[in-house]
């Protein structure tokens, strides 16, 4: 896979794998039957692997909503939905109150499309909710719009999202059952980082949250799909500024056969309150249970 031939989600999901996406999917197998993405977020895996059937799950059921809207519509008819939203709200770098109109709108009828919107105009584009599930994400001023580079994002999103066989599932990753996947099929996880904290893991925003218990239950359940014969990919980190993720460590220790792949990464602009100004002070890794063919 080439830069060009990458597909960038419209998304700005932190944690997402936009940066990096072409160094991971080169590490996958071949010849996938069913691609199991467990934990999709940003969707910028899933919607660059070549399978004959992509399972994009994630437990944030409006995450999910919103990529069945986008494969239901036609590109045409999102288009102008969104264009329509900006007009009649008036939705600029500085219009507070416009973003505040939408936001209630959504928060009431949980339209998908909204949500879209919503998180073009919202602070640092990101997806926030409430313990109530409502959409509480600030207005992004002067900072946050929908501009050229997220139109044609979302344009190349939209048309492979409507060519690819792709299941949609809400489940969250301990319920999601395991026993049907064949030795043809592959499952990737890019669970939150234990050692990390971001919106989607501190359990703080009405949806599960990740600590040491989610950590092990993840782990036993690669272990199962590797006594089955089934290949995984895991993207996660063993070292953030200075603190050493211990479980996935001690697990290694005990996996000798798992391969770890060292990525080159930096989230410098994902998160606005850990901006990491060091690449190095973060050592992200592809865990594998197979030895890929290198290209």
């Amino acid at each position: 896979m080439t830069d060009t031939d990458l597909i960038k989600s419209p998304l700005n999901y932190i944690g997402g794998k936009k940066k990096i996406a072409k160094q991971i999917i080169n590490l996958f197998p071949n010849n996938i039957n069913t691609f199991i993405d467990l934990f999709a977020g940003g969707c910028n895996i899933g919607i660059n692997v070549k399978a004959q059937k992509i399972i994009l799950n994630d437990n944030l059921i409006y995450l999910i909503e919103l990529y069945k809207s986008l494969r239901n519509n036609s590109l045409d008819n999102t288009l102008s939905y969104i264009e329509k939203r900006i007009t009649e709200l008036d939705l600029s770098l500085v219009n507070k109150e416009g973003y505040i109109k939408l936001r209630e709108y959504y928060n009431k009828d949980k339209n998908p499309l909204d949500l879209l919107v919503l998180i073009f105009y919202s602070f640092n584009h990101q997806i926030r909710f409430n313990n109530n599930h409502q959409f509480n994400n600030p207005f992004g001023k002067d900072r946050s719009c929908f501009n050229s580079s997220i139109k044609k994002n979302l344009e190349r999103f939209v048309n492979q999202l409507q060519i690819l066989n792709i299941e949609f599932s809400n489940i969250t990753f301990d319920n999601f059952e395991l026993s049907n996947i064949s030795t043809k099929d592959f499952v990737y996880c890019d669970p939150p980082y234990l050692i990390t904290r971001g919106t989607y893991n501190d359990g703080k925003r009405g949806f599960t949250g990740w600590g040491i218990k989610e950590e092990l239950t993840l782990l036993k359940k690669l272990d199962y799909l590797t006594k089955n014969k089934v290949k995984f990919a895991l993207s996660n980190v063993l070292i953030h500024k200075g603190k050493q993720n211990m479980i996935l460590k001690e697990w290694l220790d005990q996996n000798k056969s798992y391969i770890i792949y060292h990525i080159d990464s930096n989230y410098s602009n994902s998160n606005y309150q850990t901006i990491i100004r060091d690449k190095n002070s973060t050592k992200e890794v592809l865990i594998t249970n197979y030895a890929p063919k290198l290209p």
